[in-house]
Protein backbone atom coordinates (compact mmCIF):
# COMPACT_ATOMS: atom_id res chain seq x y z
CA UNK A 1 0.00 0.00 0.00
CA UNK A 2 1.35 3.41 -0.98
CA UNK A 3 1.25 6.44 1.31
CA UNK A 4 1.35 10.15 0.56
CA UNK A 5 1.98 12.49 3.48
CA UNK A 6 0.44 15.96 3.41
CA UNK A 7 2.63 18.13 5.64
CA UNK A 8 0.59 20.94 7.18
CA UNK A 9 1.91 21.20 10.71
CA UNK A 10 -0.73 20.20 13.25
CA UNK A 11 -3.16 19.58 10.35
CA UNK A 12 -0.89 17.04 8.64
CA UNK A 13 -2.36 13.73 7.50
CA UNK A 14 -1.63 10.68 5.37
CA UNK A 15 -3.33 9.37 2.23
CA UNK A 16 -3.30 5.58 2.16
CA UNK A 17 -3.58 4.14 -1.37
CA UNK A 18 -4.04 0.44 -2.12
CA UNK A 19 -6.27 -2.22 -3.62
CA UNK A 20 -8.77 -4.02 -1.40
CA UNK A 21 -7.96 -1.98 1.71
CA UNK A 22 -11.43 -0.57 2.50
CA UNK A 23 -11.97 -3.31 5.07
CA UNK A 24 -9.01 -1.88 7.03
CA UNK A 25 -10.66 1.54 7.46
CA UNK A 26 -11.33 1.00 11.17
CA UNK A 27 -7.67 0.27 11.82
CA UNK A 28 -6.50 3.39 9.96
CA UNK A 29 -9.19 5.66 11.40
CA UNK A 30 -8.21 4.59 14.90
CA UNK A 31 -4.68 5.81 14.15
CA UNK A 32 -5.91 9.11 12.71
CA UNK A 33 -8.22 10.17 15.53
CA UNK A 34 -9.92 9.08 18.74
CA UNK A 35 -12.58 6.69 17.50
CA UNK A 36 -15.66 6.24 19.69
CA UNK A 37 -18.55 7.49 17.54
CA UNK A 38 -18.42 7.70 13.75
CA UNK A 39 -21.10 9.13 11.48
CA UNK A 40 -20.79 7.92 7.89
CA UNK A 41 -22.21 10.29 5.28
CA UNK A 42 -22.77 8.59 1.94
CA UNK A 43 -25.22 8.58 -0.95
CA UNK A 44 -27.80 6.08 -2.12
CA UNK A 45 -25.50 4.71 -4.85
CA UNK A 46 -22.58 4.02 -2.52
CA UNK A 47 -24.43 2.82 0.59
CA UNK A 48 -24.26 -0.77 -0.68
CA UNK A 49 -21.69 -2.20 -0.58
CA UNK A 50 -18.94 0.35 0.10
CA UNK A 51 -20.44 2.39 2.95
CA UNK A 52 -21.62 -0.81 4.63
CA UNK A 53 -18.11 -2.28 4.38
CA UNK A 54 -16.74 0.93 5.89
CA UNK A 55 -19.28 0.77 8.72
CA UNK A 56 -18.43 -2.85 9.52
CA UNK A 57 -14.74 -1.99 9.66
CA UNK A 58 -15.34 0.98 11.95
CA UNK A 59 -17.46 -1.15 14.29
CA UNK A 60 -14.68 -3.74 14.35
CA UNK A 61 -12.35 -0.88 15.28
CA UNK A 62 -14.45 -0.14 18.36
CA UNK A 63 -16.69 2.67 17.16
CA UNK A 64 -20.40 3.16 17.47
CA UNK A 65 -21.52 3.93 13.91
CA UNK A 66 -24.47 5.83 12.42
CA UNK A 67 -25.02 6.18 8.68
CA UNK A 68 -26.70 9.12 6.96
CA UNK A 69 -27.63 8.72 3.29
CA UNK A 70 -28.20 11.62 0.89
CA UNK A 71 -29.51 11.70 -2.66
CA UNK A 72 -26.83 10.99 -5.25
CA UNK A 73 -25.83 13.87 -7.53
CA UNK A 74 -24.63 17.45 -7.56
CA UNK A 75 -28.01 18.70 -6.31
CA UNK A 76 -27.09 17.39 -2.85
CA UNK A 77 -24.33 19.99 -2.52
CA UNK A 78 -26.89 22.50 -1.25
CA UNK A 79 -27.74 24.43 1.88
CA UNK A 80 -30.91 22.33 2.24
CA UNK A 81 -28.88 19.11 2.28
CA UNK A 82 -26.42 20.55 4.78
CA UNK A 83 -29.23 21.73 7.05
CA UNK A 84 -30.87 18.31 6.88
CA UNK A 85 -27.62 16.64 7.89
CA UNK A 86 -27.06 19.07 10.77
CA UNK A 87 -30.48 18.11 12.16
CA UNK A 88 -29.77 14.39 11.72
CA UNK A 89 -26.44 14.76 13.52
CA UNK A 90 -28.34 16.13 16.49
CA UNK A 91 -30.77 13.22 16.33
CA UNK A 92 -28.00 10.59 16.48
CA UNK A 93 -26.27 12.27 19.40
CA UNK A 94 -23.23 13.68 17.61
CA UNK A 95 -20.87 15.58 19.88
CA UNK A 96 -17.47 17.20 19.51
CA UNK A 97 -15.67 13.86 19.85
CA UNK A 98 -17.63 12.30 16.99
CA UNK A 99 -15.92 11.70 13.65
CA UNK A 100 -17.56 12.33 10.27
CA UNK A 101 -16.58 9.78 7.63
CA UNK A 102 -17.31 10.70 4.02
CA UNK A 103 -17.78 7.59 1.86
CA UNK A 104 -18.52 8.53 -1.72
CA UNK A 105 -17.52 10.74 -4.60
CA UNK A 106 -16.70 14.43 -4.71
CA UNK A 107 -20.21 15.58 -3.88
CA UNK A 108 -20.33 13.48 -0.72
CA UNK A 109 -16.81 14.50 0.29
CA UNK A 110 -17.47 18.22 -0.21
CA UNK A 111 -20.84 18.11 1.55
CA UNK A 112 -19.75 15.90 4.45
CA UNK A 113 -16.59 17.95 4.91
CA UNK A 114 -18.62 21.17 5.01
CA UNK A 115 -20.98 19.67 7.57
CA UNK A 116 -17.98 18.50 9.62
CA UNK A 117 -16.39 21.96 9.45
CA UNK A 118 -19.55 23.72 10.65
CA UNK A 119 -21.28 21.39 13.11
CA UNK A 120 -20.28 22.08 16.73
CA UNK A 121 -17.66 24.50 15.35
CA UNK A 122 -15.76 21.70 13.70
CA UNK A 123 -15.58 17.91 13.89
CA UNK A 124 -12.81 15.56 12.82
CA UNK A 125 -13.53 13.86 9.52
CA UNK A 126 -12.04 11.26 7.24
CA UNK A 127 -12.31 10.87 3.50
CA UNK A 128 -13.02 7.52 1.81
CA UNK A 129 -13.34 8.54 -1.86
CA UNK A 130 -15.08 6.00 -4.10
CA UNK A 131 -14.79 7.73 -7.49
CA UNK A 132 -11.60 8.26 -9.45
CA UNK A 133 -12.17 12.01 -9.51
CA UNK A 134 -12.45 12.15 -5.73
CA UNK A 135 -9.47 9.83 -5.24
CA UNK A 136 -7.10 11.98 -7.30
CA UNK A 137 -8.44 15.42 -6.49
CA UNK A 138 -11.36 16.48 -4.32
CA UNK A 139 -10.61 14.28 -1.28
CA UNK A 140 -7.16 15.86 -0.88
CA UNK A 141 -6.46 19.39 0.28
CA UNK A 142 -9.28 20.27 2.64
CA UNK A 143 -11.56 22.25 0.34
CA UNK A 144 -15.14 21.58 1.41
CA UNK A 145 -18.35 23.33 0.47
CA UNK A 146 -21.70 23.56 -1.20
CA UNK A 147 -23.13 25.27 -4.28
CA UNK A 148 -25.38 28.26 -4.65
CA UNK A 149 -27.86 28.37 -7.52
CA UNK A 150 -25.72 30.98 -9.24
CA UNK A 151 -22.21 29.79 -8.42
CA UNK A 152 -20.49 26.48 -7.77
CA UNK A 153 -18.57 25.91 -4.50
CA UNK A 154 -19.21 29.46 -3.36
CA UNK A 155 -20.00 28.59 0.28
CA UNK A 156 -17.42 26.52 2.10
CA UNK A 157 -14.31 26.25 4.19
CA UNK A 158 -10.78 24.91 4.33
CA UNK A 159 -11.10 21.88 6.62
CA UNK A 160 -8.41 19.25 6.37
CA UNK A 161 -9.32 15.59 6.89
CA UNK A 162 -7.71 13.51 9.61
CA UNK A 163 -6.84 10.99 6.91
CA UNK A 164 -7.76 9.69 3.47
CA UNK A 165 -8.19 6.03 2.50
CA UNK A 166 -8.13 5.22 -1.24
CA UNK A 167 -9.12 1.72 -2.38
CA UNK A 168 -8.74 1.26 -6.14
CA UNK A 169 -10.90 -1.89 -5.97
CA UNK A 170 -14.04 0.17 -5.40
CA UNK A 171 -13.62 1.64 -8.88
CA UNK A 172 -14.78 -1.70 -10.31
CA UNK A 173 -18.36 -0.75 -9.37
CA UNK A 174 -18.10 2.78 -10.79
CA UNK A 175 -20.22 3.37 -13.91
CA UNK A 176 -18.13 3.84 -17.05
CA UNK A 177 -19.16 7.47 -17.50
CA UNK A 178 -18.20 8.35 -13.91
CA UNK A 179 -14.86 6.59 -14.28
CA UNK A 180 -14.03 8.37 -17.53
CA UNK A 181 -14.95 11.71 -15.96
CA UNK A 182 -12.33 11.16 -13.27
CA UNK A 183 -9.64 10.73 -15.90
CA UNK A 184 -10.04 14.41 -16.85
CA UNK A 185 -8.62 15.49 -13.48
CA UNK A 186 -5.78 13.00 -13.97
CA UNK A 187 -4.91 14.61 -17.31
CA UNK A 188 -5.07 18.02 -15.65
CA UNK A 189 -2.20 17.16 -13.31
CA UNK A 190 0.04 16.33 -16.23
CA UNK A 191 -0.73 19.61 -18.00
CA UNK A 192 -0.22 21.81 -14.96
CA UNK A 193 2.62 20.16 -13.07
CA UNK A 194 4.31 17.17 -14.72
CA UNK A 195 5.09 16.82 -18.43
CA UNK A 196 6.55 13.34 -17.90
CA UNK A 197 3.33 12.23 -16.22
CA UNK A 198 1.32 13.54 -19.19
CA UNK A 199 3.50 11.45 -21.50
CA UNK A 200 2.96 8.41 -19.24
CA UNK A 201 -0.81 8.86 -19.62
CA UNK A 202 -0.46 9.07 -23.40
CA UNK A 203 1.40 5.76 -23.35
CA UNK A 204 -1.05 3.93 -21.05
CA UNK A 205 -4.51 4.82 -22.32
CA UNK A 206 -5.35 1.13 -22.85
CA UNK A 207 -4.49 0.22 -19.25
CA UNK A 208 -6.47 3.19 -17.98
CA UNK A 209 -9.45 2.17 -20.08
CA UNK A 210 -9.54 -1.30 -18.55
CA UNK A 211 -8.92 0.03 -15.01
CA UNK A 212 -5.65 -1.82 -14.56
CA UNK A 213 -4.99 -1.87 -10.80
CA UNK A 214 -1.22 -1.43 -11.06
CA UNK A 215 -1.45 1.57 -13.38
CA UNK A 216 -4.29 3.08 -11.35
CA UNK A 217 -2.38 2.85 -8.10
CA UNK A 218 0.62 4.56 -9.72
CA UNK A 219 -1.56 7.27 -11.32
CA UNK A 220 -3.55 7.99 -8.15
CA UNK A 221 -0.41 8.11 -6.02
CA UNK A 222 1.27 10.56 -8.42
CA UNK A 223 -1.81 12.82 -8.58
CA UNK A 224 -2.10 12.87 -4.78
CA UNK A 225 1.60 13.70 -4.41
CA UNK A 226 1.36 16.53 -6.93
CA UNK A 227 -1.68 17.99 -5.21
CA UNK A 228 -0.14 17.57 -1.77
CA UNK A 229 2.92 19.53 -2.90
CA UNK A 230 0.72 22.41 -4.00
CA UNK A 231 -1.46 22.35 -0.88
CA UNK A 232 1.61 22.32 1.36
CA UNK A 233 2.80 25.50 -0.34
CA UNK A 234 -0.52 27.35 -0.34
CA UNK A 235 -3.07 25.67 1.91
CA UNK A 236 -5.62 28.47 1.86
CA UNK A 237 -5.06 29.97 -1.61
CA UNK A 238 -3.28 33.04 -0.28
CA UNK A 239 -0.22 33.10 -2.56
CA UNK A 240 -1.83 32.09 -5.86
CA UNK A 241 0.11 28.80 -6.05
CA UNK A 242 -2.93 26.65 -5.31
CA UNK A 243 -4.90 28.36 -8.05
CA UNK A 244 -2.97 26.28 -10.63
CA UNK A 245 -5.15 23.33 -9.61
CA UNK A 246 -8.08 25.16 -11.19
CA UNK A 247 -6.81 24.83 -14.75
CA UNK A 248 -9.89 24.75 -16.98
CA UNK A 249 -12.19 25.22 -14.03
CA UNK A 250 -13.30 28.79 -14.76
CA UNK A 251 -14.83 27.55 -18.02
CA UNK A 252 -15.88 24.30 -16.34
CA UNK A 253 -17.78 25.90 -13.47
CA UNK A 254 -19.51 28.35 -15.83
CA UNK A 255 -20.62 25.44 -18.01
CA UNK A 256 -21.93 23.53 -14.99
CA UNK A 257 -23.72 26.59 -13.63
CA UNK A 258 -25.41 27.60 -16.88
CA UNK A 259 -26.53 24.03 -17.61
CA UNK A 260 -27.97 23.63 -14.12
CA UNK A 261 -25.41 21.19 -12.66
CA UNK A 262 -27.14 18.29 -14.38
CA UNK A 263 -26.06 17.96 -17.99
CA UNK A 264 -22.35 17.35 -17.44
CA UNK A 265 -20.44 15.44 -14.81
CA UNK A 266 -17.75 17.59 -13.23
CA UNK A 267 -14.91 15.75 -14.94
CA UNK A 268 -16.62 16.05 -18.32
CA UNK A 269 -16.90 19.80 -17.82
CA UNK A 270 -13.23 19.88 -16.76
CA UNK A 271 -12.20 18.21 -20.02
CA UNK A 272 -14.09 20.79 -22.07
CA UNK A 273 -12.84 23.61 -19.83
CA UNK A 274 -9.19 22.62 -20.20
CA UNK A 275 -9.44 22.81 -23.97
CA UNK A 276 -11.12 26.22 -23.72
CA UNK A 277 -8.32 27.43 -21.45
CA UNK A 278 -5.71 26.05 -23.85
CA UNK A 279 -7.35 27.84 -26.80
CA UNK A 280 -7.39 31.04 -24.74
CA UNK A 281 -3.67 30.57 -24.07
CA UNK A 282 -3.19 30.13 -27.82
CA UNK A 283 -5.09 33.36 -28.47
CA UNK A 284 -2.78 35.17 -26.03
CA UNK A 285 0.34 33.72 -27.65
CA UNK A 286 1.32 31.59 -24.67
CA UNK A 287 1.17 28.17 -26.39
CA UNK A 288 0.86 26.90 -29.94
CA UNK A 289 -1.89 24.91 -31.63
CA UNK A 290 0.02 21.65 -31.20
CA UNK A 291 -0.12 22.06 -27.41
CA UNK A 292 -3.92 22.17 -27.50
CA UNK A 293 -4.11 19.33 -30.00
CA UNK A 294 -2.07 17.07 -27.74
CA UNK A 295 -4.60 17.53 -24.95
CA UNK A 296 -7.47 17.08 -27.39
CA UNK A 297 -5.98 13.78 -28.62
CA UNK A 298 -5.49 12.35 -25.12
CA UNK A 299 -8.90 13.41 -23.86
CA UNK A 300 -10.51 11.96 -26.99
CA UNK A 301 -8.71 8.63 -26.52
CA UNK A 302 -10.05 8.56 -22.99
CA UNK A 303 -13.53 9.13 -24.47
CA UNK A 304 -14.14 12.43 -22.74
CA UNK A 305 -16.16 15.27 -24.30
CA UNK A 306 -14.01 17.80 -26.13
CA UNK A 307 -16.53 20.16 -27.76
CA UNK A 308 -18.10 23.16 -26.04
CA UNK A 309 -21.88 23.23 -26.64
CA UNK A 310 -22.62 25.86 -29.26
CA UNK A 311 -26.12 26.79 -28.16
CA UNK A 312 -25.25 28.22 -24.75
CA UNK A 313 -25.58 31.96 -24.19
CA UNK A 314 -22.08 33.44 -24.01
CA UNK A 315 -23.33 36.38 -21.94
CA UNK A 316 -24.69 33.95 -19.34
CA UNK A 317 -21.39 32.08 -19.32
CA UNK A 318 -19.38 35.29 -18.84
CA UNK A 319 -21.75 36.34 -16.05
CA UNK A 320 -21.16 33.00 -14.33
CA UNK A 321 -17.41 33.46 -14.74
CA UNK A 322 -17.68 36.86 -13.07
CA UNK A 323 -18.62 35.00 -9.87
CA UNK A 324 -15.59 32.71 -10.05
CA UNK A 325 -13.52 32.71 -6.86
CA UNK A 326 -10.41 33.77 -8.80
CA UNK A 327 -11.99 37.09 -9.78
CA UNK A 328 -10.22 40.05 -8.15
CA UNK A 329 -11.44 43.64 -8.26
CA UNK A 330 -14.02 42.64 -10.88
CA UNK A 331 -11.36 41.31 -13.29
CA UNK A 332 -11.49 37.81 -14.75
CA UNK A 333 -8.40 35.68 -14.11
CA UNK A 334 -7.58 32.36 -15.73
CA UNK A 335 -5.07 29.59 -15.11
CA UNK A 336 -3.25 29.31 -18.45
CA UNK A 337 -0.35 27.14 -19.67
CA UNK A 338 3.00 28.27 -21.05
CA UNK A 339 4.35 24.76 -21.68
CA UNK A 340 3.46 21.21 -20.74
CA UNK A 341 3.79 20.88 -16.98
CA UNK A 342 3.57 24.59 -16.21
CA UNK A 343 0.65 27.02 -15.85
CA UNK A 344 0.25 30.53 -14.45
CA UNK A 345 -2.56 32.71 -13.13
CA UNK A 346 -3.27 35.39 -15.75
CA UNK A 347 -5.36 38.52 -15.24
CA UNK A 348 -6.72 41.31 -17.43
CA UNK A 349 -8.11 38.90 -20.02
CA UNK A 350 -10.41 40.55 -22.53
CA UNK A 351 -13.98 39.15 -22.74
CA UNK A 352 -13.64 39.00 -26.54
CA UNK A 353 -10.76 36.54 -26.17
CA UNK A 354 -12.81 34.44 -23.77
CA UNK A 355 -15.68 34.33 -26.26
CA UNK A 356 -13.27 33.24 -28.97
CA UNK A 357 -12.03 30.39 -26.79
CA UNK A 358 -15.61 29.22 -26.31
CA UNK A 359 -16.14 28.97 -30.06
CA UNK A 360 -13.50 26.27 -30.48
Amino acid sequence: MAAVDVQLGERSYTIKIGTGNLSALGQHAGQWCQLSHAVIITDEHVEKPHAQTAAESLVAGGAEVDMLVVEAGEQSKSIDSAAGLWDKLLEVGTDRKSVIVAVGGGVVGDLAGFVAATFARGLAFAQVPTTLLAQVDSSVGGKVGINLAGAKNMVGAFWQPAGVLVDTAVLATLPEREYRAGLAEVVKYGVILDADFFAFLEQHTAELARRDATVLERVITRCCRLKADVVEGDEREQTGLRAVLNYGHTFCHALETVTGYGQYLHGEAVAIGMLCASRLAEKLGRVDEEFTERQHALLSKLRLPVVFPTKLDHDALLYAMSHDKKVEHGQLRFVLPTRMGHVELVGNVEPADVRAALNG
